[in-house]
Parts: structure tokens; C-alpha cells; sequence
């Protein structure tokens, strides 16, 4: 059955160092959720509270209403960043071995090996050591590892640092594929390009606190929007004088602006005509990465 996880508030501290204050969110059934922020942020403490291995100080962490304990930890599908795979032991028993350790029998844990080493294009390595894989197909026998228990939830650490474009989208849709299952999926990365593809919902940590969370769509309509203009003849600090608006680059007759809710564009063309030709005069919206890089800054 479909079930929620839930972080409740969860605080944690080392010494003086504030690691998380207090963070909520959730990730639903059948929904992909991106964790974004810098190093340091708390998303991998987060990820390891959540999978139990490390206790908070303050809240609680819950998947389908039930605290995580040794029973539902085993539900987990967990991918960390650091990897977790022994090197010295061949793929196809190394899966095996971990599948009978979250409570399946040898003939399905067997079974479900050979899908998924099949399914992430791994098949034909099986009987090799891990150690003598690329660094992207032991990336593909860890979320081998996170997915051959048919886990309720995944919770993936950076699952995409280091894979080629076709290992990338082999994960891609793969993780689609069980959240239209109903499996909650949570994964953290820096390439918010696939953040931004993938996820139906983000959230941006800094400090250990969220700072933002909501559709990529909600979060985009949230910060100042762009103006791109190429007016050829316009000078250095042409729109310095236009209210609501920061000039972010000018390079060659091509000004980036930010606008915020009170400038007027319909009054930034007319200040950028009275320069000379206007050639284009593009608005767009702020990237996911614009809005990541706003709320680490703040």
C-alpha cells in the first residue's frame, strides 16, 4: 500500500553546529520530490534520519503514520552518496544477499535480481566483482540495491553524480516508473536541470531550514522575473534609473535584468528604444537554478 513519509520537525545539532532547525515536509504517494541545497545544507542528514541509521535530536520521522523502527526501515529503498556496496563481492549475489536481508525468500530475492540487473543494463556483469565496474555501473548496482526489495519509499542520495546522459536517463525513468506505482521517491542532487524535469515537487534546504518548497512551477513564480534586451547602441547602466529593476549583466548590446512586481516593461522597451534599436526584448521567468541561487544567497 501507497504510504506518505513524513518529516516532522526534525531538529539536529553537533555541538554548536545547527546541522537541521527544525524541518517539515513531506513526500506523498506516487510523487517524485527533489531536495536541493549547497553542501553542508543538511540533506544528507536529513536523508540518513529519515532511514533511521542516525537519530534526530528533536521531531519525528514517519512513513504511512508509523515512526521509522527496524520493521520499516527494511521498506526503505536507500541510495547514500557515499555508496555502501561491497567491492569484493560479485553483483548478482551481492543483490541477492541484500534482497533476503529486507525479508525476501532466495528464489524471489534471485528473481529479482535478474530483473533489475536487467531493467538498468547491468545483466552480463553480474559475476563480476564490484570493484572492477566503471564508476557509473556501480552507480547502477546501488540503485539496483535500493530497488530489489520493491521498497514502499526511495530515498536517494545524489543518485545521478557521475553517470553518462544514457545511464541518466535510464535512472530517470526508472524512478518515474515506481513513483506511478505509488512509491514516494526523494532524491537529492545539484543538476537541477533533472530536478527541474523530473520533480513534481521541490524543496530547497539552506542552513538547515526550508526555504522553499512547492511545484517547479510555484517556485519559479516566486522570484523576480528576467528581461533579456538586445539593443546594440544601449550603454553601460542604460535602465540604472528604472524602478524595480537591477541590471545582472550587460555584455556586447545584450542587458539582463531583473524585474521585480513594481516595474513597468511596457517603461523598460521605451527606455531601451530611446538608446536606438531595440532588436529583442525577451521576458522569461527564473529558472529553478536562479531561484536556488537567491535563497542560498539570502
Amino acid at each position: 500500500m501507497s504510504a506518505t513519509l513524513t518529516i516532522d520537525g526534525i531538529s539536529k545539532r553537533y555541538g554548536d553546529v545547527v546541522a537541521l532547525d527544525n524541518l517539515s515536509f513531506e513526500v506523498r504517494p506516487g510523487e517524485i520530490f527533489g531536495f536541493v541545497g549547497s553542501n553542508g545544507a543538511g540533506k544528507t542528514t536529513t536523508m540518513r534520519i529519515a532511514l533511521g541509521v542516525l537519530g534526530a535530536d528533536s521531531g519525528e520521522v514517519r512513513l504511512g503514520g508509523k515512526p521509522v523502527d527496524l520493521d520499516v526501515r527494511r521498506t526503505i529503498g536507500y541510495m547514500p552518496e557515499e555508496r555502501g556496496l561491497y567491492p569484493k563481492m560479485k553483483v548478482g549475489a551481492q543483490l541477492s544477499y541484500l534482497a533476503e536481508l529486507h525479508g525476501l525468500s532466495k528464489a524471489d530475492a534471485h528473481a529479482a535480481t535478474e530483473r533489475w540487473t536487467e531493467r538498468l543494463g547491468i545483466a552480463e556483469r553480474v559475476k563480476d566483482t564490484v570493484d572492477s565496474l566503471s564508476l557509473g555501473n556501480q552507480q547502477r548496482v546501488q540503485l539496483a540495491a535500493a530497488l530489489v526489495h520493491d521498497p514502499a519509499v526511495l530515498v536517494l542520495d545524489e543518485p545521478f553524480s557521475g553517470l553518462d546522459p544514457v545511464a541518466v536517463d535510464v535512472m530517470s525513468d526508472v524512478l518515474v516508473e515506481k513513483a506511478r506505482t505509488g512509491v514516494p521517491v526523494i532524491f537529492s542532487s545539484h543538476q537541477l536541470d533533472l530536478v527541474e524535469r523530473l520533480c513534481d515537487r521541490v524543496g530547497i534546504i539552506s542552513r538547515g531550514s526550508m526555504r522553499e518548497i512547492g511545484t517547479v512551477d510555484e517556485l519559479r513564480g516566486k522570484g523576480d522575473g528576467r528581461i533579456e534586451v538586445f539593443a546594440p547602441d544601449a550603454p553601460v547602466g542604460w535602465a540604472h534609473h528604472l524602478i524595480g529593476v537591477t541590471t545582472l549583466s550587460h555584455l556586447d548590446g545584450r542587458t539582463l535584468l531583473s524585474v521585480d512586481g513594481t516595474a513597468d516593461d511596457q517603461q523598460i522597451l521605451h527606455a531601451a528604444l530611446k538608446t536606438g534599436p531595440v532588436h529583442e526584448f525577451t521576458l522569461r521567468r527564473p529558472s529553478l537554478t536562479d531561484l536556488f541561487r537567491e535563497v542560498v544567497a539570502a
